[in-house]
């Protein structure tokens, strides 16, 4: 099974629809999305092609494919547009043998045991690090990506973790033990 991992698309239209044309082009089973879905949030810009109605209809399309975990700029209100669950503030996965939790990063992390991979978004940096065995992992944000990291996504597939720029070119690459 292949995993894509995305969060902090904001509504922004323009970067959703590259975000769904990189989905079709990696052939993905799931779509993992970590939260802040619609609205841009009182911190950050309007993202390019702000139009979160648009965000709506394109994600709306793809539902039967997405897993999504609630971010701070997610709603109640979104739950009842989005025809995908929007308010789980985690998820656990198993994929491959590994563990994968599921969360925004907004609030501090659930403990899990050693091994488990901790997916996150919220920071908009893309990150890998590992802590007395718990692998942290941020993909990045596909609309408003800080500290000059590109505008991305991760993919997991086999064991192995990718992050990759919208237009599919690899950035970094994590195999897991």
């Amino acid at each position: 099974m292949k995993l894509m991992i995305a969060s902090d698309i904001h509504g922004s239209a323009f970067y959703c629809k590259r975000l769904l044309e990189a989905f079709k082009n990696e052939h993905a089973d799931k779509m993992l999305l970590l939260g802040d879905i619609l609205y841009h949030g009182p911190r950050n810009d309007l993202p390019e092609g702000y139009a979160p109605k648009e965000v709506i209809s394109m994600l709306n399309g793809v539902k039967e494919y997405i897993l999504c975990v609630r971010g701070n700029c997610d709603t109640e209100v979104d739950q009842m547009v989005l025809e995908f669950p929007v308010l789980n503030e985690q998820i656990m996965l198993c994929m491959d043998g590994t563990e994968m939790l599921a969360v925004h990063g907004h609030k501090p992390f659930p403990a899990v045991k050693r091994g488990t991979v901790i997916l996150s978004g919220h920071t908009h940096i893309p990150k890998l690090e590992e802590t007395n065995g718990v692998i942290y992992m941020n993909p990045g944000s596909v609309s408003i990506p800080k500290e000059n990291s590109a505008h991305g996504y991760m993919v997991f597939e086999h064991g192995e973790f990718f992050w990759k720029d919208l237009s599919g070119n690899i950035i970094n690459r994590y195999v897991l033990k």
